[in-house]
């Protein structure tokens, strides 16, 4: 293999095992959002409820994750991510298993509480120890990694289930995938000495109190960066919520066609973040890397929305997207981290990090609305707005952050 293509998988042997046990995590948590919604037409017809009602199931879950994952940030540089991501990892597990158990409609609002609970975990938990185990030197690998962990758990939930579920029903599923998280639980916490503070690669920084900590998080640095994280949820969500629709009603173009384009989106957004990271460890310029990324993203999608290219560039240009927004991410997780201090990483990504659950809300939204306005093409003019407005938002981003930095050193 050469060298360029083994760079970004290139950690040491300690990073290693610490950023493949993280990612185990991350790849299972990404993995259980997408566990029930292959089995929607099974539960309706067993729980006797409508479609509705269980998205409205899933939407109690991220709800519940989005309110307890800045306090369980907190709770996390108080008293270290360990503990709590193998509990998070064990009450995920266990709700999904209980999912199959109960079989019925009550419990499922009442379980998918309690997964909120356990996920909302996952996020504060990962950064802090990533931050405190890995050679800093090789951050942006790790981060690239987490990441990639976390896509490989969406894809491989909705095949995997289904087949549990045509091989053991779909209770059978939902405790074999229940009771995989419970394991890998048990498995972190048998090298708990892996995912500890002591040994850590970085100094722990010195504890702020709770209304310092709250101070942090609505300072402007860190609000921007909360804005940040939701536009780059919004930008994704017309590419591969809407594409397909878009250039079906636009272009009309086949679904079977039109999803080959999304595809190449979905399949080069992994690329870009494996080699993203091993660009982020070689340059400290991340806010510059990410005005770079999105001014292509920008480029593609008002590329299409302009010119209307034929199918064979779409693909093209959505591909171009794809590995742009991939590459994005790492650089994304270097430019929140270089805000603050190891310590108190928790709260911080589990502040901006709710900013991609923000954004997944508002995206479907904004681009449903475009849609029932009989105007599909506007769906990637707005993506292009999007991609701007972001650029705007990062360059904020570094103004005030370069503002923050200077007053500390004039301090």
């Amino acid at each position: 293999m050469p060298a360029w293509l083994r760079a970004p998988f290139s950690l040491a042997p300690a990073d290693r095992k610490v950023v493949g046990l993280v990612g185990l995590g991350h790849f299972t948590s990404h993995f259980y959002f997408l566990v029930l919604p292959p089995l929607f037409p099974v539960l309706a017809e067993a729980f006797e409820v409508s479609y509705t009602r269980l998205g409205f199931a899933l939407s109690v879950m991220a709800v519940t994750s989005a309110v307890v994952q800045t306090p369980v940030g907190f709770l996390v540089d108080r008293y270290g991510a360990r503990p709590f991501l193998v509990a998070g990892l064990v009450l995920s597990g266990l709700s999904i298993v209980g999912v199959g158990v109960f079989g019925t409609y009550e419990a499922l609002l009442v379980l998918m509480v309690l997964f909120g609970v356990g996920d909302s975990v996952i996020h504060p938990s990962d950064y802090a120890i990533l931050n405190k185990r890995v050679d800093p030197r090789r951050m942006g690998r790790a981060f690239s990694v987490h990441t990639f962990a976390g896509n490989l758990g969406f894809a491989a939930a909705p095949v995997t289930v289904i087949a549990l579920s045509e091989w053991f029903g779909w209770r059978g599923a939902l405790i074999a995938c229940g009771g995989a998280g419970v394991v890998l639980g048990g498995l972190m916490h048998l090298n708990r000495h892996l995912l500890g503070e002591e040994g850590s690669a970085a100094p722990r920084a010195q504890g702020r109190s709770l209304s310092g900590g709250i101070a942090l998080l609505l300072s402007a640095p860190m609000l921007v960066g909360f804005v940040f994280y939701a536009a780059i949820a919004v930008t994704g969500a017309g590419m591969t919520g809407f594409g397909i629709t878009a250039l079906h009603l636009h272009f009309d173009l086949p679904l079977a066609e039109a999803g080959v384009a999304v595809s190449a989106y979905l399949f080069a957004a992994p690329v870009g973040v494996l080699l993203s990271g091993w660009m982020s460890d070689r340059t400290s310029r991340h806010h510059a890397f990410v005005v770079v990324c999105f001014g292509v993203l920008a480029a593609a999608a008002l590329g299409i929305a302009i010119a209307t290219p034929p199918l064979v560039v779409v693909v093209a240009l959505f591909a171009v997207a794809g590995f742009f927004i991939g590459a994005v991410n790492p650089a994304r997780d270097m430019l929140i981290r270089s805000m603050v201090a190891v310590g108190e990483t928790g709260k911080a990504f589990g502040f901006v990090t709710i900013g991609l659950s923000a954004g997944a809300v508002v995206g479907p939204l904004l681009y449903g609305w475009i849609l029932d306005q009989g105007e599909p093409i506007a769906i990637f003019w707005a993506i292009g707005a999007m991609a701007l407005v972001t650029i705007a938002v990062v360059s904020a981003t570094a103004r005030v952050q370069s503002r923050v930095l200077a007053a500390r050193a004039a301090g």
